[in-house]
């Protein structure tokens, strides 16, 4: 019976250290998220303002931005001051899935990761830039334009951060394309000669997730659907250099050889 017990403590040791690294490093995120916040929280209206530009510079002479809840002008900056922390913070948050995972990777798979976890955040941040320099003003001189006579168009400040937020995580997203890309071919589940061939449907998913993902007009459904096929076509160049060769798997297999051997 002690030996019984004795077994299930060695196997549940591994299982209590790995939740108490976890636990270390979502604090390491949350400290992390909170200094970048307290450090723009004194700017949060700047950056609202900031981010709302591409509506106000689009309003006609005399309209303004509104906001119809009582609270609304406290808390709808401090909302997007929180948003832009994680966002800063991504590097960080990245940093730390890395070193959770790392020592539970072979030296190949290392080797990939790393570069993959850089691009990743480089790719997210280009991804809002496009959609804050290039869609919002092709969207909003569009909507603005379009308004019935008569009617003047005082967005509430409150609906345009949710409006842009969802923008900027769903340009982010696209952006990731082509590293979902490389781990596909690299981890073997497909190859970029069946990637090219199913290009068809392709071309229509990233129309049917540009609708999905983007509000409901035709021009902020084009403006991600064909970046997300430019960078589908860039991460099948560079998958060309990821394939998973045989001497992944023999490498892998060594491994797992010689950890059955020192487990002997």
């Amino acid at each position: 019976m002690s030996e019984q017990s004795s077994d299930q403590t060695q196997h549940s040791l591994p299982l209590i250290t790995h939740l108490l690294e976890l636990r270390d490093r979502i604090l390491k995120v949350v400290i992390v998220v909170l200094v970048i916040f307290f450090s723009l929280v004194y700017f949060a209206n700047d950056i609202y303002h900031y981010i709302a530009i591409p509506l106000t510079s689009q309003l006609p002479i005399g309209s303004s931005m509104i906001a119809t809840g009582v609270a609304t002008p406290f808390f709808t900056p401090i909302k997007l001051t929180i948003v832009l922390s994680i966002f800063v913070a991504i590097p960080a948050i990245l940093h730390q899935v890395w070193a959770f995972i790392a020592p539970g990777l072979y030296k190949h798979e290392r080797r990939l990761i790393a570069p993959l976890v850089i691009s990743s955040a480089l790719l997210f941040y280009l991804g809002m830039m496009f959609a804050y320099y290039v869609v919002f003003p092709l969207a909003f001189s569009f909507f603005t334009s379009t308004a019935p006579e008569g009617v003047t168009i005082a967005t509430d400040i409150s609906s345009y951060l949710d409006f842009v937020l969802k923008l900027f995580f769903a340009f982010g997203l696209a952006f990731e394309i082509p590293v979902a890309t490389l781990v596909l071919c690299w981890t073997g589940a497909t190859t970029p000669e069946a990637l090219r061939a199913k290009r068809p449907y392709i071309v229509v998913a990233a129309f049917v997730f540009g609708m999905l993902l983007t509000p409901p007009d035709v021009i902020s459904q084009t403006l991600l659907a064909v970046p997300m096929l430019i960078l589908f076509e860039l991460g099948l160049l560079f998958a060309r250099f990821y394939v998973k060769k045989p001497e992944d798997d023999e490498e892998l297999g060594n491994t797992i050889h010689k950890q059955s051997k020192q487990s002997d």
